[in-house]
């Protein structure tokens, strides 16, 4: 679930004013220093293996937000690409500040999964979970040359990351069909601007609690999770 806030005083801003969906687009997450994560291996790791970023815009009326595959082409910069008859291309101008939210795995964590709970009963209910926010400037390509450049580089990347050498390839269709898809997307560039990301992982637990936690990760199939919290093990011993 994604929610969005805006100050009231930031509502009733005049509309004609570009410094209102300035205001909003430098809005910040949330992050005790405990679960900041300044790993950027990890944070590569986490947008690779979760690439379809909810990209969120704001249009001094309300909050744009679609759900996009988007890739890394090159450093600080990210490609994806959107339906024709999406809007999103039409309202907004070229350089428009936005936020790409990329989710990894997540989990409920009951109380009953720490040992000691038996011990104080001091103890609640929590959710685990990784994010990233990654702040950018939204630039639209509607060159035939762009649009065939980015949907050949995401079906490249992700055919063969899911298929190999029985990958599916753009010449496997047929030529008409190709061109009227790409002539009914627009494709787009992500320039970076800010990277903000929080791994709540139960690394602020007790030791015994958290490789508690990491083992009921590992029996529940959350393989993402278990390995992610992998890198606090040594902290616990």
């Amino acid at each position: 679930m994604l929610v969005l806030c805006v100050k009231s005083n930031m509502i009733c801003a005049d509309r004609s004013d570009d410094r209102l969906i300035r205001q909003v687009s430098s809005c910040v997450m949330y992050v005790p220093e405990h679960f900041t994560e300044n790993d950027k291996q990890e944070i590569a790791r986490l947008v690779e293996e979760f690439p379809l970023a909810t990209l969120v815009c704001f249009s001094g009326e309300e909050f744009i937000v679609n759900h996009i595959p988007m890739m890394l082409d090159k450093e600080n910069q990210y490609i994806g690409h959107v339906a024709k008859a999406n809007s999103l291309h039409e309202m907004f101008p070229e350089g428009t500040n936005s936020i790409a939210i990329f989710q990894a795995e997540d989990s409920y964590i009951s109380p009953n999964l720490y040992p000691t709970k038996l011990e104080t009963h001091r103890h609640v209910p929590t959710w685990n979970y990784q994010v990233v926010h990654i702040h950018g400037e939204l630039n639209f390509r509607h060159s035939k040359k762009e649009k065939i450049e980015t949907v050949g580089k995401l079906t490249k990347k992700y055919e063969r990351t899911y298929f190999g050498e029985e990958e599916w390839k753009m010449a496997d269709a047929p030529r008409d069909y190709m061109e009227q898809m790409i002539e009914n997307i627009v494709a787009f560039r992500f320039d970076v601007t800010k990277v903000v990301a929080k791994s709540k992982i139960s690394q602020n637990r007790e030791s015994k609690d958290f490789l508690s936690v990491k083992e009921a990760m590992d029996s529940s199939n959350k393989i993402y999770l278990e390995n992610a919290m992998g890198r606090f093990v040594e902290d616990q011993d």
